[in-house]
C-alpha cells in the first residue's frame, strides 16, 4: 500500500512539474504574442539581406542593422548571435521587460521576429547612434558642447529614474555605459539594450551589480581620487573648448 502511495506521489510531482514548465512556456509565448511580429522576409528586404553596408553596431548579443520597412519607416534591426549562450533567455527577457515600457528617454521596441534559430528585435531608429560614436568615433561633424552634454546626462538620469523608481515593477538595467545610450536627431538620449535588465519587487532595496567594461581612467574610483586631490577639472574632456567651471566643481 505504501509503495502504491509513493508511486502515486512521484507521478503527481512529475505532473505538477510538467504543468509548471508548460505554464512558463505559455507565459513566454504570450510575451512574444503581445509584441508586433515581423516576418523574416520583411526584415531581410528592409536590411538588404542584412548587408554589411547597413551594419550600424555590434554588441555582446548580436549585430544591429539599419532597415527601411515597406512604409518607409527607418528601424534598427538587432540580429541576436546564434552562438550567444544567453541568446534565448536574453531575447525573451528583452521582450518581456520593454515591449510595453514607454518613456522619452528609453529606446522603443517596435517588434520582434522568430525564424527558426534566428531571433531578432526591431527598435526605433536613432539618427545619431550611440554616445560612444559621438565622443570617440571618426564623425567630427558631431559637436557635443557642454550644454548638449549636460542635457544628455540629465535625460539619461530621467530614463534611469523611471526604470529604477517609477516603473512598477522596477527594472534595473545593470549595464549602463556609453554604448548603451543612443541619441536621436535632436540629441535626446535614449537608453537601450535591456538584455541584462532584471525585475525586482519593492522589498529589495540593494542591488549588487558588476561594473561593465569601462575605458581606462574613467571609472568612479579615478574620479573620486581627483575629487580628493582637488583636480576635478581633469575630468573634463579636453575636446571641450568652453565649459562653466563653477558647474563642473559644483560651486
Amino acid at each position: 500500500m505504501s509503495c502504491c502511495c509513493f508511486g502515486y506521489s512521484t507521478v503527481r510531482q512529475k505532473k505538477i512539474s510538467k504543468d509548471a514548465n508548460q505554464s512558463k512556456q505559455d507565459q513566454e509565448g504570450a510575451s512574444i504574442a503581445m509584441t508586433k511580429h515581423f516576418s523574416y522576409s520583411e526584415l531581410r528586404v528592409a536590411t538588404n539581406n542584412f548587408h554589411i553596408t547597413n551594419k550600424i553596431g555590434k554588441g555582446g548579443f548580436g549585430t544591429v542593422y539599419k532597415g527601411i520597412l515597406k512604409n518607409g519607416t527607418l528601424v534598427a534591426v538587432k540580429m541576436l548571435s546564434a552562438e550567444s549562450k544567453q541568446g534565448d533567455r536574453e531575447f525573451l527577457t528583452e521582450i518581456e521587460t520593454i515591449s510595453n515600457v514607454k518613456h522619452p528617454n528609453l529606446v522603443e521596441l517596435l517588434g520582434c521576429c522568430v525564424h527558426g534559430p534566428k531571433q531578432i528585435l526591431v527598435y526605433e531608429y536613432l539618427e545619431n547612434n550611440i554616445i560612444d560614436h559621438a565622443l570617440l568615433g571618426p564623425r567630427q561633424s558631431i559637436k557635443l558642447y557642454w550644454e548638449r552634454r549636460s542635457a544628455i546626462c540629465m535625460g539619461t538620469a530621467r530614463g534611469l529614474a523611471f526604470l529604477h523608481e517609477e516603473l512598477v515593477p522596477h527594472i534595473v538595467h545593470r549595464d549602463i555605459k556609453a554604448s548603451n545610450i543612443l541619441l536621436d536627431k535632436d540629441f535626446i538620449p535614449k537608453i537601450g539594450d535591456f538584455g541584462l535588465a532584471k525585475l525586482f519587487p519593492d522589498d529589495i532595496t540593494h542591488i549588487s551589480t558588476k561594473i561593465a567594461r569601462m575605458r581606462p581612467k574613467v571609472d568612479g574610483r579615478w574620479a573620486w581620487e581627483l575629487h580628493e586631490e582637488g583636480k576635478l577639472l581633469d575630468l573634463v574632456d579636453p575636446e571641450l573648448e568652453e565649459f562653466p567651471t563653477d558647474e563642473v566643481l559644483g560651486t
